[in-house]
């Protein structure tokens, strides 16, 4: 933020401490309203022809700023991303357990990637993970949408499944 005489410019568009326009003004003009009304000169529109400056009291102004920011960030939501391991040669059971905790996951509201390493030569058969993958997508579609289809990435192919709004 540009403050006092922190500004650049030679002309500006005043706005004054009660929100009304001054219209436009140079600096030192702008600059001696602020010290008559004992408060700062504030930029608040950089990039405008002429730029834009307010005057008010700075410290408050950047105590609201950091108080909306806090706000702000409250109001985010952190997405985490679990992970799912499988085998292209899983067992029912092993495949069920590992589909347990996808949806129990996905019930949380994370994000759960599904993936498969291939070892050795099973390399050589990635339509047999992909059928895993797709099993699992298929046994998870009434609490997850795919977000991203079956990738390889080297060794290594994944499945992206994010909650379904109703369940979040």
């Amino acid at each position: 933020m540009m403050v006092n005489d922190g500004i650049r410019a030679r002309e500006v568009r005043l706005i004054g401490a009660n929100g009304d326009q001054l219209g436009v003004k140079t600096k030192s003009e702008a600059l001696q309203l602020a010290e008559d009304a004992d408060l700062d000169l504030v930029l608040v529109a950089p990039k405008a022809k002429p730029p834009v400056a307010k005057i008010l009291d700075y410290g408050k102004y950047r105590f609201e700023q950091q108080k909306k920011d806090r706000e702000s960030r409250k109001k985010q939501k952190v997405v985490n991303v679990k992970e799912v391991r499988l085998s292209p040669t899983i067992d029912v059971n092993d495949f069920n357990t590992k589909l347990k905790n996808a949806k129990k996951f996905l019930a949380k509201g994370e994000k759960v990637r599904v993936s498969i390493r291939f070892k050795g030569r099973a390399i050589t058969h990635k339509d047999i993970g992909r059928e895993v993958l797709e099993r699992m997508a298929k046994e998870t579609e009434d609490v997850a949408t795919v977000e991203q289809r079956p990738k390889m990435d080297g060794r290594s192919m994944f499945l992206m499944l994010a909650p379904k709004e109703e369940n979040k």
